[in-house]
């Protein structure tokens, strides 16, 4: 069975490689600089008030007095109010900022003597660090519970993301049919990251065809809700700027896509853990009959489809969080909160993902029996015991 799955999964990919051929389709770098403006990083040393000019009324605003990384005088950066009321800045914090003093020097001055326009405007926290750290923090945890198959799995994580930048999204990007591209570049990816991190054996291939199956499920009841329920994709911000950008990008696509691949984590592991679970329970009772072997796998699936539910709703709550905060200030029915523009792909989302990590249980604990039985025959093949043996 997966032999021919992966040859036509392979020969799928390679119709749908990107030729790399953007054509028109651009998004200007929003931090692209303009001539003679520069960007720059320092340290903030202290955070003080200073005159500004908003409009034709000064006024004043928060400046941080930033020592610059590439040595000098320390500058006075100007804030974004957003940063300064949402979380602040204090001395200490690594920054990055516009440099526009070479420009506003060529131009001539105002004659009125109203306050002039910063010299140096805040853009964005230098976060390298603290992510590089929590990066190596992840990774020495993952390695020093796991082991070796830690470290293959943080490879296969890195094999995985490849995939979706080298394959997914360049692909979309040239108009490739998304339900396409999401099915084959899931697969590519559980059957790397499945073997890597797992090894060659009936086990991984049993967890790697119910993943398949709940892919399908997934994929299937993804394409009828996008169609029912008339997603659109340009409710936000994001979905409105890649409809602006024109091209063969098609926004409901990428959401559909998404749908498929946001599923991949959780699929992974309850089909991973049910033929664990399968494998684990006939190695301590080999003459178990297939019947009370699926059943009593079946119950540990139960649990994990519980847990697991909650899990995928959770997270995507939290990812939503600000979003649901805005929804809930709205003067309106719970109802028609959930099913708006705003929350509806998240609701979709969820469902979707859920009813295809539910199905993949039971048809991974079926497999999982069946292959388990055929593969443990030569191995288990003493007669079975006879009436009463137990208790004697």
């Amino acid at each position: 069975m997966l032999v021919p799955l992966g040859l036509v999964t392979l020969v799928a990919m390679v119709l749908l490689w990107p030729s790399g051929n953007r054509g028109d389709l651009r998004l200007s770098n929003p931090y692209a600089l303009a001539q003679g403006v520069t960007m720059e990083t320092g340290t903030v040393q202290q955070v003080a008030q200073a005159g500004c000019a908003k409009g034709q009324q000064p006024s004043q605003c928060t400046v941080a007095v930033t020592q610059p990384d590439a040595g000098g005088t320390a500058v006075r950066v100007a804030m974004n109010p957003d940063v300064v009321v949402s979380h602040g800045v204090k001395a200490g914090d690594k920054i990055r900022y516009l440099n526009l003093s070479k420009v506003q020097q060529a131009q001539p001055q105002d004659p009125s003597g109203s306050p002039q326009p910063p010299s140096y405007v805040f853009v964005d926290f230098v976060r390298t660090v603290p992510l590089l750290l929590l990066a190596g923090l992840y990774a020495v945890v993952v390695v020093a519970v796991a082991r070796w198959r830690g470290v293959r799995a943080l490879l296969g994580l890195g094999g995985a993301f490849a995939v979706l930048a080298l394959f997914i999204l360049p692909g979309l990007i040239e108009g490739k049919p998304p339900l396409l591209l999401a099915l084959v570049g899931s697969t590519v990816i559980m059957m790397g990251v499945l073997y890597f991190a797992h090894g060659f054996s009936a086990r991984t291939s049993t967890a790697l065809l119910g993943t398949v199956f709940g892919l399908g499920v997934t994929a299937a009841l993804a394409a009828w809700a996008m169609d029912a329920g008339n997603l659109t994709g340009v409710g936000g911000h994001d979905g409105a700027s890649l409809v602006n950008v024109g091209g063969n990008l098609s926004v409901s696509g990428i959401i559909l896509c998404g749908l498929i691949i946001a599923s991949l984590g959780a699929l992974n592991d309850v089909t991973v853990t049910q033929a664990s679970a399968v494998w684990e329970l006939y190695e301590l009772a080999p003459h178990t009959s297939a019947r009370r072997l699926f059943s009593s796998a079946l119950r540990i699936g139960r649990d994990h489809i519980a847990s697991t539910v909650y899990t995928i709703a959770f997270a995507y709550a939290g990812a939503a969080l600000p979003l649901l905060v805005i929804v809930s200030l709205y003067d309106r029915p719970l109802l028609d909160a959930l099913t708006g523009s705003e929350l509806a792909e998240e609701v979709v989302r969820t469902l979707v993902g859920s009813i295809g990590l539910v199905l993949a249980i039971p048809i991974t604990t079926a497999i999982a029996v069946a292959v388990v039985k055929a593969t443990g025959a030569a191995r288990w093949a003493e007669p079975e015991p006879e009436p009463g043996y137990a208790s004697r």
